[in-house]
């Protein structure tokens, strides 16, 4: 079970991970970069600021809504693997003689497949896009998004969309390939100290034993 609510948790970085990747795509923004190394939080004068109409068609241009959808097909696929998995070493760990039916493993797959394609839905396209626009307009010039809207209109632009996703095909299963044994050892380190508080049944048996008969 600790294996499925692993998987689960695996389910979360992916989506989030993949939902990220499509917005790390602007190869300039407003902010500068100091020596330091990061980037300025200074926001974007009301007056300088993109208009709607401006990020809908840089929107457009970076094919926002494509480039989801590809990852919404994607991802499911990759975590169910991982669900698999999960769901084969649990019953590998079952008391002895103790195995599912196919039924309850047929059953066990519609759930998980049911909860991926919920999760896939708890932050919409849309509402996505939504938000970050709101983000870009607080970050990101008139002149900012009119040279972005150039750039993706570019062969080059055009080049790099065309590419993503391909890179991320490539890219996705490396984030789970590490995330994967990490987590594992992550939960194994969770799981040892909270252990830690949670008597154990030799001490309860003690504490009960050495409990004065109630009056």
């Amino acid at each position: 079970m600790i294996r499925i609510i692993r998987t689960a948790m695996i389910l979360g970085i992916a989506v989030g991970t993949s939902s990220a990747f499509v917005f790390a795509q602007s190869p300039q923004s407003s902010e500068v970069v100091p020596a330091g190394g990061q980037a300025s939080t200074a926001v974007v004068p009301a007056d300088q600021k993109p208009t709607l109409e401006q990020l809908t068609k840089l929107f457009e241009v970076m094919r926002l809504k494509e480039q989801m959808q590809s990852m919404r097909q994607m991802v499911p696929a990759m975590v169910q693997q991982q669900i698999t998995s999960a769901m084969k070493q649990t019953e590998a760990e079952l008391p002895s003689g103790t195995k599912l039916t196919p039924e309850q493993r047929e059953g066990m797959q519609t759930v998980m497949s049911k909860y991926v394609g919920k999760a896939m839905d708890l932050y919409p396209a849309d509402e996505m896009i939504t938000d970050m626009g709101e983000i870009y307009q607080r970050h990101l010039s008139k002149d900012d998004v009119d040279g972005l809207i150039v750039f993706y209109s570019s062969p080059a632009g055009q080049h790099l969309l065309n590419a993503q996703p391909v890179i991320a095909q490539e890219f996705m299963p490396i984030v789970m390939g590490k995330v994967m044994p990490r987590s594992q050892a992550m939960t194994k380190e969770m799981m040892k100290e909270m252990a830690a508080f949670v008597p154990s049944k030799q001490a309860a048996s003690k504490q009960g034993a050495t409990k004065p008969p109630a009056k």
